[in-house]
């Protein structure tokens, strides 16, 4: 079972100061690394994978990874979006090698746990026709309605992991935003048109 760890992602220059340190021999700096970045991680691979078990196992993999990597690392992006493409990959090899796309989106149906403000707003978005919706986009696009609904990334955030401009995300998500809506119009007549929709009101 993962550790509690911390809440929030410390500061760039503070992960970058550790990260010469581990690069320099003192690689039980490291910890502190997966002390800050592995409860993020998770979430994002439990969203993608949509299994808590194949969750746990994908992040000690990556942080595993990163580790062998990090001599190679150099702060020409940020060490987060260094981490999050090593993710992305892993978990897209996951999802190709096992044939989960179609268990992906269990990560919208929250489980029997202790609802937190995340699992409250997972439980206000989650819908059957949200659920077709989301299953008609393919790997990439549900892995940029991830970055940028759930884990609240900005678009040059999202440049730096995706190797793309933020301009030509932003379009892309306006795509995707459109797709996702015309399809629960079809499914449910849900009407967007207001601003009480809670996943209208976050993407």
């Amino acid at each position: 079972m993962l550790a509690t760890l911390q809440e929030h992602v410390p500061d760039v220059k503070e992960v970058e100061a550790v990260i010469i340190r581990v690069q320099k021999g003192e690689t039980e700096q490291y910890r502190w690394i997966v002390a800050a970045f592995q409860q993020p991680v998770y979430r994002y691979c439990c969203r993608l994978l949509g299994n808590r078990q194949d969750a746990e196992d994908a992040v000690q993999d990556i942080l595993v990874k990163a580790y062998q990597s990090l001599r190679r690392y150099k702060p020409s992006v940020s060490f987060s979006a260094w981490l999050y493409r090593i993710a992305w990959n892993h978990c897209l090899n996951l999802l190709r090698r096992r044939q989960l796309q179609t268990r992906i989106m269990r990560f919208f149906r929250p489980e029997a746990v202790s609802a937190g403000p995340e699992q409250l707003m997972d439980k206000r978005l989650y819908s059957p026709a949200l659920s077709a919706a989301l299953a008609q986009l393919s790997l990439e696009e549900r892995n940029i309605l991830v970055l940028r609904v759930f884990e609240e990334l900005t678009f040059q955030e999202m440049g730096e992991i995706l190797n793309s401009s933020p301009n030509a995300l932003h379009k892309r998500m306006e795509r995707i935003k459109r797709k996702v809506r015309a399809s629960m119009e079809a499914e449910e007549g849900i009407s967007w048109d207001g601003k009480e929709s809670a996943m209208s009101t976050k993407i």
